[in-house]
């Protein structure tokens, strides 16, 4: 048994973390399994990525940190570096992600969340970048982690400390702390999908690369001329829904 558990719904790809017993950490099999996972989403309008049992992620699993002591200098550089291809490929997946947040979200879960493009977090979700607490630090995860809560990064990156959901949400790591966590995922992920397949994937292409001048310009254009664009224009001023809907 793996340990991701991968559901295609209709247009949503539901992707799981499996392991409730090890309350869903990373082990090197995990880690290569998301990479496969996010590297190949097909035509997915929205993806769900979530944890069973009582825990998103709690981090790297202890038998495989165990393990790990044992490793040379280069060794340890090539795990590190499965673990920024995996958070890489999640970040840069085309296809948008909506992480569903809920008990421990800890090192690498915490990064997790921060590879999403929108993460939604229950009230009692526990967050931290506990790696000082072991004499390490989330060096492999930061790229990620930094664009999101910025200066922040000053206390909960040097301390280690744990923090609550409203703290994860007021230093922007999460996006939004709701009542019902279910029922926020599902409307986040109908918005997605009320909106053009193209045009979502392309906004999120524009946010990662951060084009300017000219090259803003060009990418408006094809989209407005394009067979999505000219549809949803067309389908706004006759006051009707557009076909992807």
């Amino acid at each position: 048994m793996g340990g991701l558990r991968i559901e295609r719904d209709g247009e949503i790809l539901r992707v799981t973390l499996a392991r409730p017993e090890r309350r869903n950490a990373f082990d090197a099999e995990l880690i290569a399994e998301l990479t496969d996972a996010f590297g190949d989403v097909g035509d997915a309008r929205a993806i769900v990525l979530a944890g069973d049992g009582q825990s998103f992620c709690a981090g790297a699993d202890i038998e495989w940190q165990r393990a790990a002591i044992e490793l040379s200098f280069d060794e340890n550089v090539e795990d590190a570096l499965k673990l920024h291809r995996m958070c890489e490929t999640i970040d840069r997946c085309p296809a948008p992600v909506v992480a569903r947040v809920h008990g421990y979200a800890l090192g690498g879960g915490a990064g997790l969340a921060a590879c999403s493009d929108i993460a939604i977090s229950a009230s009692d979700a526990v967050f931290g970048f506990s790696e000082v607490k072991l004499g390490i630090i989330p060096a492999v995860i930061s790229p990620f982690v930094l664009p999101k809560i910025g200066q922040h990064a000053r206390r909960y990156f040097l301390t280690g400390e744990r923090f609550d959901a409203e703290t994860a949400l007021r230093i922007g790591l999460v996006h939004q702390v709701p009542d019902d966590l279910n029922a926020a995922v599902e409307r986040v992920v109908s918005e997605l999908l009320s909106s053009g397949p193209e045009a979502v994937r392309a906004a999120k292409e524009l946010i990662r690369e951060r084009p300017d001048g000219d090259e803003t310009a060009q990418i408006a254009a094809r989209l407005r001329t394009g067979a999505e664009g000219q549809a949803g224009l067309r389908a706004f001023l006759e006051r009707r829904d557009p076909p992807w809907r």
